[in-house]
């Protein structure tokens, strides 16, 4: 009984990591996106704001187009123009 417990809580703890350590590239386009959209509302007056809203542009092709590691990084560099940090998956 004791080791059936043991085994359980240790397979419970091995899936708890495994739910937060891992994020696909597509969730993390859509995670992007959502801060991307709320950055911009916030940071519309920034100096590269056009600049920052073109390469979103960019980043939602790449993210609908299968090439998510290229999208990922056209959020982050939109959200830098706009002086916001990106999340970390």
């Amino acid at each position: 009984m004791i080791v059936l417990l043991a085994a359980l809580a240790l397979g419970a703890a091995a899936t708890q990591s495994l739910a937060r350590g891992t994020t696909s590239r597509a969730d993390q386009c859509n995670q992007l996106q959502q801060q991307f959209s709320h950055a911009i509302t916030e940071h519309a007056e920034a100096k590269r704001a056009a600049e920052a809203k073109a390469l979103q542009r960019k980043a939602v092709k790449f993210c609908a187009g299968n090439r998510q590691a290229q999208g990922i990084r056209a959020y982050a560099t939109a959200l830098k123009m706009l002086g916001v940090q990106p999340i970390e998956p």
